[in-house]
């Protein structure tokens, strides 16, 4: 029989053909909402409160909303639901994030979660039982800092290199830690707490140089920051969605450049790898073989990396929301619209003496600052003011979307105390 990724998870094949999406098709805008400008208020719900925090959890676009509960319909299989080709869907979704990082679909994959895709490629890569030296720092995602740990318990040679004053980090440095021993650099492309931006295409280089893979956690910049694997020549990349990618937890994608797919086993074993003619030779009328079933591998790091069944509603959701970014002018159109408000931001707060964390100048969405026990002095009066950001233990952070404006910034500027708290 013909093998194809769906068919081990159903009989589509014999099902009537479907639309590809019904009426409200997820790729496009819903007809009841204006056409996508900057900034995209319109497209979100009223939201009761000023939402600084979407680099926590980003709000769902309503046309998001509107074709996942036309999806949840087609699940009813009622008469007259909308229909759903959920392998267009899929690969419409591939192709729009491939062109939102720079990478080719065959170089992307579905899985669960970014710390997910960073352990496929550790397991990819022979760890823990390799130790070869692992060059990180501390503007990676913080629960990378746990994994990195328990492997340097297990005896990899693990360095961690330091931020600098300003919220940086010296690629000096990183030149003297990465050696002939170095087997990955790993790096988040935009920070979780601080919004510093690595320079892929120059971490690579020292990598490279060096013959050491280079992984970077993408899910501050796929969708919210200018970013291309290729052209930087990053090596392993993922990214969940529930963050700029405007979609849910649950589903992410895993980046495998081409060149390199071949060079290492197979760090799980999961159907979705298999490709061409799937053909079992254990039941009546089956062709005889000392083998089970024989098979090939799907191309691509689908075929390397791919697993199981994943979220439907995951690729439904972004089918809008991606493209929503793409109609908003995409990423660069998106950070420039957005840097007058990070400036006014940075600009003030240092004004007022606060202690910036984040580098002067950086075009991200994250602004953070320094502030002993935020967590104590600042949730009432934010939430006194109606305004929404992330508080950690010693640090604030705002950030910023598509649906902000310098209205937003005034009203968290006007809630934050013109010194910082004692």
């Amino acid at each position: 029989m013909s093998f194809t990724r769906r068919a081990l998870v159903t009989a589509a094949a014999a099902a009537p053909a479907v639309a590809a999406v019904g009426k409200a098709a997820a790729a496009e805008v819903a007809p009841s909402l204006p056409a996508p400008t900057l900034p995209a208020r319109a497209q979100f719900a009223k939201m009761p409160y000023v939402y600084l925090d979407s680099g926590s959890t980003h709000p769902m676009p309503l046309g998001a909303q509107k074709a996942l509960s036309d999806y949840l319909a087609y699940k009813t299989r009622a008469e007259g639901a909308p229909q759903f080709d959920m392998d267009a869907v899929e690969k419409r979704v591939m192709e729009r994030f491939g062109r939102l990082v720079g990478a080719d679909p065959s170089e992307l994959v579905f899985i669960q979660s970014t710390t997910m895709g960073e352990n496929l490629v550790l397991k990819a890569l022979g760890y823990p039982q390799e130790k070869g030296r692992i060059v990180t720092d501390a503007l990676h995602f913080f629960g990378s800092f746990y994994t990195y740990e328990e492997l340097k318990k297990s005896g990899t040679d693990v360095v961690t290199l330091p931020m600098t004053k300003e919220g940086r980090i010296d690629y000096d440095a990183m030149a003297a830690a990465v050696n002939g021993r170095t087997k990955l650099v790993a790096i988040s492309a935009v920070s979780t707490t601080n919004g510093f931006q690595h320079d892929l295409k120059r971490v690579c280089d020292i990598a490279h140089a060096h013959g050491a893979m280079v992984y970077v956690d993408a899910v501050h910049a796929a969708g919210s920051t200018p970013i291309d694997f290729r052209a930087a020549g990053v090596d392993f990349a993922a990214s969940s969605s529930y963050k700029w990618l405007m979609g849910d937890f649950g589903l992410g994608f895993l980046y495998v450049r081409k060149e390199i797919q071949d060079r290492f086993p197979r760090p799980w074993w999961g159907y979705h790898q298999v490709g061409g003619r799937f053909i079992t030779h254990v039941f009546p009328f089956d062709d005889p073989s000392p083998d089970v079933a024989t098979y090939g591998y799907d191309p691509g790091a689908t075929g390397r990396f791919g697993m199981g069944t994943t979220s439907w509603t995951g690729p439904v959701q972004l089918d809008y929301s991606l493209a929503l970014i793409e109609q908003l002018g995409g990423p660069a159109a998106i950070q420039a619209w957005r840097q007058p408000m990070v400036d006014a931001v940075q600009k003030e707060l240092r004004a007022r003496g606060y202690e910036p964390l984040t580098p002067p100048g950086t075009r991200t969405p994250l602004v953070a600052f320094a502030l002993k026990d935020a967590r104590r002095k600042l949730p009432e009066m934010l939430n006194k003011a109606g305004v929404r950001i992330t508080v950690s233990q010693h640090r604030f952070r705002p950030s910023i979307s598509v649906f902000n404006d310098m209205n937003d910034i005034d009203r968290l500027l006007a809630a934050l105390p013109k010194t910082p708290p004692a």
